[in-house]
Parts: structure tokens; C-alpha cells; sequence
């Protein structure tokens, strides 16, 4: 059987806050920065989402359907593009139409539902497979959870949601001895399959390859197919953001030239075919369990929560948010919901994280903030003044 080559980008841009003043508190409740988020996202759809949707769909009808893809959109990047940018959206119905795309499902608001919230986990996920369908037409059959973040009892939780199949990383504390080139099972739902981010070879493209102090650079696609032929295992799952192409990594680095270069030498070789993850984990059979106690993720060198929850600013902020879980509940108001959402996007509390040492430079190229004391304390403000409204609904409710 032909090695399969599973290519998935995920698509985010985080609903950003405006500089949130205490003297605002109980006094203005509109949190979000409209301009900024309009130029970033109108910025990158011309740098990235358009030039990148056009280039692979060219891939895929000039190979007669054989280069297949995969997409998470979130519910926020949505929104986005439905403001700013529709033309975004389009753009992938276009993808969407060849049938070699497929669309997993998320948490609709990047969020770390699933660490804290089964039942907001649940809303969050089946609001996103019903956007899904409303934009594209098509059902999601494959879960990815926010930065890939995944336990045993995660995949738990997306399996009792209908979901046999999940991708996360193939972090090295977990896998051990074991390769992330193949197929391997929840250790709780043994007919749910995951598929692993082979990290080094997709950090290779997402992070080193504009990077000329790297030994491999320039890397070019024949190359890149070399180590592909020196993988071992069934599968090569390749997991990175999609904003690597002409955003984290410029046009002038020639990202564009080398990802229109790598599916024509691949697809020559027939010893490789792309697939998308539903279609992988149709195709081979789990090779174990994969045992997950506590979570993982694709971020930094640790693979932990550390990004989001390592130090006491992220911890208080995160705990203040999903302690209105309850209240929340009790209200049902859709205009709450909605800013409570928003609020659980991941990235504002990555904003917070205070590494200081291999994983600095990713951090600081992501955060809108000076430093991660006013990231808190802006956060903080908004929070505040959420709680305000939510305290005085109730108070109206009784």
C-alpha cells in the first residue's frame, strides 16, 4: 500500500480587545478592537487565504483530484471572514466544491473548553459542525481540539459527540519509542483512531523554512521529499497553521513556490498519495493504544498547557471565566453567551504566558501586547465588567 502523505492546515484569527481601561469598567461594555481586527484579517487574506486557496486548488484540479487537503476553520476566523472579507469564504466553497477537501470540527471559539466544561465543550463543537455545514455543506467526520490539545478523556468526551476520529501531536513524552507514522486508538475508545503531527517534519515548513541560520536551508521540495523517503511507518501526517504561507512565512522566502513544487513531485512517485484524515483512518488500522493521562498540545518544546496555563496570571483569569459557567446557564442570553465565547479564545490567555527562554521569540511574534502583565490586566478590566453584567441579569432575573 502507498504511503499516505495527510496534509491539515488550521485556520484562526483570534476576535481581538481593544485597550480596556479600569475607568471603563461598569461603564462601556463593547471589548472588541474593530479596527485592528478588520486590517489583520484583510491583511492576511490578501497575503495568505487568497493567494494559498487559489494556488491549491490549481494543485488539486491539475492532479485530476489526487492532492487532497484538510481545513479547520474556527468559528471566530469565521465570523471574521463574514465581516471583512467574504470573499474568504468563497474562496474555500471553491475548495469545498472539488470534493478533495475535507473540514474537521472544532471548539467554535478556540477555546479550552474541553480542560474545564463538558457541557460548554459540547455547545462549542456542535455549533461549530452546524456552521460547518451552513458555510460549506458538508458534515465534519474528523475532531481536532484547540491547538490540538488532547487527553484520554478529550477524546473521550469527542467520541461521545460522534467523533471516531481525532488529531493531535505526536509529542515525544507520550509516544516514547513509538513512531507517529502510524495510526494508533484512544486507551478509553478503542475504535477511536488518532492521528499524530509528525512535529518535526511539519515544523520544518511551518517554522525553519525561512530560517538561514538552519542547516537544511534553502529547503527546497526534492529535498523535503528525501525525508519523506527516509520515514519510516504507513502515514505522515503534516499539521501546521495555515497563516504559514505568506504570513509567518513571506512570500519572498518562497513558501508559495515550494508548496506548488512539493504535491507535483510527490504525486509523481507512486509510492505516495495524499489523503485526507478521514480518509487515512478509513485506510489503516490502528497499530495500539496510545495511552494520554494528561493533555498535550503542539505548542512549544514541552507539548503541554503551559502556553495557556503555566503561571498564576493565565490560572486566576481562567478560572474567573469558566466560574461563570453556572450563572451563565441559568440566564441563557444569547448577547452574554456571545461575549462569553469570545472571551474563551485561547489566545488571550497564550498573551499572558511569561517564558522567558526556548519558546520567547514565538510568543512575542503573536502577542499584541508589550508584556504579559498588561495582556492580564486588560483582560482582567473586560472580565470585570463581563461579571458586572452578568451579576446585574441576574439580579433582574430574581
Amino acid at each position: 500500500m502507498a504511503k499516505s502523505i495527510c496534509l491539515y492546515f488550521q485556520v484562526h484569527q483570534p476576535t481581538r480587545l481593544r485597550l480596556y481601561r479600569f475607568f471603563d469598567i461598569g461603564k462601556d461594555s463593547h471589548y472588541y478592537d474593530d479596527f485592528a481586527n478588520r486590517t489583520i484579517l484583510k491583511r492576511i487574506a490578501q497575503k495568505c487565504y487568497l493567494p494559498m486557496n487559489e494556488q491549491l486548488l490549481k494543485t488539486i484540479k491539475a492532479s485530476k483530484g489526487k492532492f487532497r487537503v484538510a481545513f479547520s476553520i474556527s468559528g471566530s476566523a469565521l465570523e471574521q471572514f463574514d465581516r471583512y472579507a467574504p470573499e474568504v469564504i468563497d474562496s474555500f466553497r471553491e475548495l469545498a466544491a472539488t470534493g478533495c477537501v475535507e473540514f474537521l470540527c472544532e471548539t467554535y471559539y478556540h477555546s479550552l473548553a474541553g480542560l474545564s466544561s463538558p457541557a460548554e465543550f459540547a455547545h462549542q463543537v456542535q455549533k461549530h459542525k452546524a456552521a460547518i455545514g451552513q458555510y460549506f455543506g458538508v458534515t465534519p467526520v474528523t475532531f481536532r481540539n484547540t491547538e490540538l490539545i488532547y487527553s484520554d478523556s478529550i477524546g473521550k468526551q469527542a467520541y461521545e459527540l460522534g467523533f471516531k476520529t481525532v488529531l493531535t501531536e505526536g509529542a515525544r513524552h507520550i509516544m516514547g519509542w513509538k513512531s507517529p507514522n502510524f495510526i494508533y486508538n484512544n486507551d478509553f475508545e478503542p475504535d477511536q483512531k488518532l492521528l499524530l503531527r509528525n512535529y518535526g517534519l511539519s515544523d520544518d515548513i511551518a517554522f525553519r523554512f525561512s530560517d538561514k541560520g538552519w542547516k537544511e536551508w534553502p529547503l527546497t521540495a526534492e529535498k523535503y521529499k528525501s525525508w519523506l523517503d527516509e520515514s519510516e511507518g504507513e502515514i505522515i501526517n503534516l499539521f501546521m497553521d495555515y497563516e504559514t504561507f505568506g504570513e509567518h512565512q513571506k512570500e519572498g522566502s518562497g513558501i508559495f513556490e515550494f508548496m506548488k513544487a512539493f504535491p507535483e513531485i510527490v504525486l509523481k512517485d507512486k509510492s505516495y498519495r495524499f489523503q485526507t484524515p478521514s480518509e487515512v483512518a478509513a485506510d489503516h488500522n490502528s497499530v495500539g493504544d496510545l495511552s494520554v493521562p494528561n493533555a498535550i498540545s503542539w505548542a512549544d518544546e514541552e507539548r503541554d498547557l503551559t502556553a495557556w496555563l503555566g503561571n498564576e496570571l493565565q490560572q486566576d483569569a481562567y478560572n474567573k471565566l469558566y466560574g461563570l459557567q453556572e450563572k451563565l446557564s441559568i440566564l441563557n442570553d444569547p448577547i452574554l453567551w456571545a461575549d462569553y465565547g469570545h472571551l474563551q479564545e485561547s489566545d488571550h490567555l497564550y498573551y499572558m504566558c511569561t517564558k522567558f527562554f526556548s519558546d520567547a521569540d514565538v510568543h512575542k511574534y503573536f502577542n499584541p501586547y508589550d508584556t504579559p502583565y498588561e495582556a492580564f490586566i486588560n483582560y482582567m478590566n473586560i472580565l470585570s465588567d463581563f461579571i458586572i453584567r452578568v451579576n446585574e441579569a441576574l439580579s433582574e432575573k430574581q
